[in-house]
């Protein structure tokens, strides 16, 4: 008996400057674990008067992850973080009750041609945090923990798995992680994982009971702890997921809670222009989408 439960196909997405491959939400799986939401920018090449810029927008309520394969992007936010993400490290903001933020190309490549590929995450927070102070982290590539079986390479993003921990700081039990293969294996990791979980191909391909998937599929399984599949040479897969939340999370727009009047008021307050602004990034801002002059 199989144990994948659904697959999900890459769908193109507008996010206001260039198509993205959503992931989830899905309308027949909302959430895997606490992860709500997951978009695969790219790969796309950008002309020297092509650049990255999405303006100043609004959270609530959940946990940002934007993790880079190749290109550089400068974020900035209400709290006064300021950091360039690049490939390998990741960038973790926590909104709770409300943070700002913006994602631009870096001054210093926008008249250069330039490539942008990645994955950006929201992570949902549990209801006893959706109210938390804002915060945010930048964590390089060299602290995150990886680690070699036979051709097999792991890398845990974000939660933990395997015994390890990563230094991303989550507010709940979840796991993030990079599989990389340089040859065909069969791998058996089911007791490594817990609660709900999913796995993403970026490239390459995996088999689970005789049939094959390619890029651009989720799978998501029936049963985490009976993760067992081969994935093929020259694969690279992410493995996501956790446990799940008792209560159901409604999604609008940038806005997730467990309440909706939580998102009615954060609407009500991004459309008068009452959040903090981005500190070095005042002056633009996206409009809510309904309010959007055509």
């Amino acid at each position: 008996m199989s144990n994948i439960q659904l697959i999900i196909e890459e769908r193109a997405a507008d996010i206001g400057q260039f198509l993205v491959g959503r992931l989830l939400p899905f309308r027949q799986k909302r959430m895997v674990g606490p992860f709500i939401y997951i978009d695969h920018m790219g790969p796309v090449k950008m002309s020297e008067r092509e650049n990255f810029d999405v303006m100043p927008h609004p959270h609530i309520g959940l946990s940002t992850l934007t993790y880079l394969f190749e290109g550089s992007i400068m974020h900035r936010d209400s709290i006064g973080s300021e950091v360039e993400i690049k490939p390998g490290a990741v960038n973790w903001m926590t909104a709770g009750k409300g943070i700002v933020h913006s994602e631009r190309t870096p001054e210093y490549l926008r008249h250069s041609s330039k490539n942008m590929h990645g994955l950006q995450i929201w992570v949902a927070l549990p209801r006893a945090l959706e109210q938390m102070e804002p915060g945010f982290a930048h964590i390089n590539e060299e602290a995150i923990p990886t680690w070699q079986d036979g051709t097999v390479q792991y890398k845990l993003i974000a939660g933990e798995a395997f015994g390890r921990v990563s230094p991303v700081p989550v507010h709940s039990k979840f796991f993030l992680l990079e599989i990389k293969s340089s040859t065909t294996q069969t791998l058996n990791i089911g007791h490594a994982l817990y609660g709900e979980s999913g796995l993403y191909i970026l490239e390459g391909g995996i088999e689970s009971d005789q049939i094959n998937y390619g890029p651009k599929q989720v799978l998501v399984a029936k049963e985490s702890s009976l993760c067992r599949f081969t994935i093929q040479a020259n694969s690279t897969i992410y493995l996501f997921g956790g446990e799940p939340f008792p209560e159901e999370r409604f999604i609008d727009w940038n806005f997730v809670s467990s309440n909706k009047e939580l998102i009615e008021a954060a609407k009500q307050k991004w459309e008068v222009q009452c959040f903090d602004k981005v500190i070095g990034d005042e002056t633009d801002f996206v409009p809510y989408p309904t309010r959007i002059k055509k």
